[in-house]
């Protein structure tokens, strides 16, 4: 029951459909019940749990195949919000991995390195949404380089922290998880899934950079308008804590 509580509430397969879906709310909103509290309460329990729980491979399979169900799902998805959702839910399907093979303090340690870039990562699209008048849609997002810099700057370190990029936040928690779970005793199934599904991160970041800043078939062709002054500090804090938090952390 505590299972069955846990991956309903961290939106896990079969239960993921939900996660996406709650995007209706404001950006700062999102970036807050998205990256650190609302989703994560769910790996959180299962952590308390970790005594239980001990090495579960049920929990393991349910982990590999959400990440790679969202990691595809994020790849054709053109909703902006929708797409740092998956995200999030591909995250935590690393986490859960990790926690299923009984290192619950590597899972803990993910957690607290994605609320960083993830919520830098929501902060930056709330910017971009609120400078391009309001829309969501990143086939009209186009040019987003030119009239909102230092927020386009974040956004792509941000992506790259996401992706592992050496010696920024993510590297130092997603580089230890992938290593430990590749040095077990796996199938070669298994690892192909694993290992294809962690490009899919980097598939789905590379195609929001593109339609955001390289293809010039957005609103921000004909919109000239600018960054709001007030985002700029909160956003330069989260950026300092995604560049060294990994290595505070660690």
């Amino acid at each position: 029951m505590v299972v069955l509580a846990a991956i309903t509430k961290r939106a896990q397969i079969p239960f993921s459909a939900w996660l996406p879906a709650a995007m209706a709310a404001p950006t700062p909103v999102s970036a807050l019940v998205h990256s650190s509290t609302l989703v994560t309460a769910g790996v959180y329990l299962l952590i308390r749990f970790h005594v239980l729980l001990e090495v579960r491979d049920c929990l393991f399979y349910v982990g590999v195949f959400t990440i790679f169900i969202s990691g595809l799902g994020a790849n054709f998805e053109n909703d902006l919000k929708k797409i740092i959702a998956l995200s999030t839910l591909s995250q935590l399907g690393l986490i859960i991995i990790i926690l299923s093979m009984g290192y619950y303090e590597f899972s803990f340690f993910h957690l607290l390195t994605h609320a960083l870039f993830k919520s830098l990562l929501f902060l930056c699209a709330g910017g971009f949404i609120h400078s391009m008048g309001g829309t969501q849609d990143i086939r009209h997002l186009g040019g987003a380089s030119i009239s909102c810099p230092v927020t386009s700057f974040y956004f792509i370190a941000a992506s790259l922290a996401l992706c592992g990029f050496p010696f920024l936040a993510g590297f130092y928690s997603k580089d230890l998880i992938l290593e430990l779970y590749f040095l077990g005793g796996i199938n070669f199934f298994m690892f192909f899934i694993v290992l294809l599904a962690t490009l899919f991160t980097l598939t789905y970041s590379v195609r929001l950079t593109y339609y955001i800043f390289f293809k010039n078939m957005g609103v921000g062709t004909y919109m000239r308008v600018e960054e709001v002054q007030g985002i700029i500090f909160p956003i330069r804090v989260l950026f300092i804590f995604s560049v060294v938090g990994g290595s505070l952390l660690s």
